[in-house]
């Protein structure tokens, strides 16, 4: 049977704005307070979903939440109507307001990890969504995750899904940004990959100063036993601290994986040799190919800039593994150091062979690029025909989507625009409309109030 690494892209909620909540990111920190497009980066969002799904991937979509989050603002103690409530959030605590109303659930690179029936003990493709707590805004977004991705992924023979791990700093976990499966076929067994910033329980472990580490070592492994994964067949590597303080707030933003290949800053881990010499053992059947960046080509702080490890890796519908295509952020293009080095790579008929790219500027400025804006989930055609949602994106339900965004999205949102009364009741009808479109049925809270 036939295999496809499906990516499941977000949706672009409808209050996409540039608020500043990610500390470590740097992009978002630069774009705080300017005035976003949400119409924009939804339109860009699906450009690129429409454009990878006419290569021949298999391309999905996923619901963006509802914001502002209403559930949280009374639970932290705001009571009223909701337009007094958000008066009185927005006027007195503008930061944890902000968390409320951030769209940042649209990087679902971060939702969740996922182990496929390949890989895991009893067969069914497990999912554990991040609990995503080293930052407000995002530590909200679990509960909604876990329900989406259950109606979606509804069949509890083919698939297993549990809570987001304890609420702990011990055990921060940031999902799929810090998560690669290696693999000669998509339909054999793979090499599950973790990365971590810091060791948290184990006292004097290296770990970085400036920014903080999100993923630990504790919560990866914690969800390698979740999943039923074998040890052999299982990998935990540290991620540089030392780039983590130059902005790689994931490993994602430092490094990218597909098939046997893995594309990465050659400062992107500690202990690097050791770590490949682990991957090649473990790897069924196969060698892994390695596409190491030296720092003199690519500096850190040019990946970061412009997202060049934040591109998706894809092999399209037809190549192997020795012909793969790299979906990078127009930011790659229009760094002379970035692009030079890409044309090079390319020239040299490495296991990357072709880069295209693609516009998400309102995404890029919020500091999250290609692959922050997709999950990806190893499904079978059976798996494919036991989805409970109309999410696999054809002509016709991108069609639908189009239109949906145009006409329910603002042209632009700037910061005081957030507490608008009719922006929530805006968001409630489009994500009203948006469930029947998807065919989701009641997933959002206030539509079950």
């Amino acid at each position: 049977m036939t295999y496809y690494e499906v990516n499941f892209d977000g949706l672009v909620g409808p209050t996409h704005n540039f608020a500043g909540l990610s500390y470590g990111n740097i992009a978002s920190d630069k774009s705080a307070k300017g005035t976003s497009s949400p119409k924009g980066a939804a339109l860009q969002g699906l450009e690129k979903m429409k454009a990878l799904s006419d290569m021949g991937m298999k391309q999905g979509v996923l619901p963006p939440q509802e914001r502002p989050h209403m559930p949280t603002l009374r639970g932290l103690g705001y009571s009223g109507s909701d337009k007094d409530i958000l008066a009185k959030a927005a006027k007195a605590d503008p930061a944890l307001f902000a968390g409320a109303c951030s769209a940042s659930c649209m990087w679902v690179a971060n939702a969740a990890t996922v182990s496929p029936r390949l890989d895991t003990h009893d067969g069914r493709t497990h999912f554990t969504p991040a609990n995503l707590i080293s930052m407000f805004h995002r530590s909200i977004e679990h509960p909604i995750t876990g329900r989406t991705l259950q109606t979606i992924f509804a069949d509890e023979k083919r698939f297993a899904h549990h809570p987001a791990l304890h609420s702990s700093p011990h055990f921060g976990d940031e999902g799929a940004a810090n998560h690669t499966r290696f693999c000669t076929n998509y339909g054999e067994p793979g090499v599950e990959f973790f990365v971590y910033g810091v060791e948290a329980l184990r006292k004097g472990a290296p770990g970085p100063q400036k920014f903080p580490a999100r993923q630990t070592l504790e919560a990866c492994q914690a969800v390698a036993r979740r999943h039923g994964l074998s040890e052999d067949r299982t990998v935990y590597a540290q991620q540089n601290p030392d780039v983590i303080d130059q902005g790689v707030f994931h490993n994602d933003v430092i490094s990218v994986g597909n098939g046997r290949a893995l594309f990465h800053h050659e400062k992107a881990f500690l202990n690097t040799e050791a770590l490949k010499e682990e991957l090649n053992s473990k790897l069924p059947d196969g060698d892994m190919i390695f596409v190491e960046v030296p720092d003199n080509k690519v500096s850190v702080e040019d990946a970061v800039q412009s997202y060049l490890f934040n591109s998706q890796l894809i092999a399209p519908a037809g190549s192997g593994s020795n012909a793969m295509t790299l979906i990078a952020p127009i930011e790659c293009q229009e760094n002379t150091r970035v692009k030079n080095y890409l044309d090079d790579l390319v020239a040299q008929n490495s296991a990357i062979n072709d880069v295209k790219y693609f516009n998400l500027r309102q995404s890029m400025k919020n500091g999250g690029g290609p692959a922050c804006l997709r999950l990806r989930v190893v499904l079978n055609e059976t798996d494919l025909n036991h989805l409970g949602a109309r999410v696999i994106l054809d002509d016709s339900l991108y069609t639908d989507l189009r239109d949906w965004v145009s006409r329910h999205y603002r042209d632009e949102l700037s910061p005081d625009d957030i507490n608008d009364p009719a922006l929530l009741y805006e968001v409630r009808a489009a994500l009203d409309e948006l469930t029947t479109i998807l065919k989701l049925g009641n997933l959002y809270e206030f539509q079950r109030a």
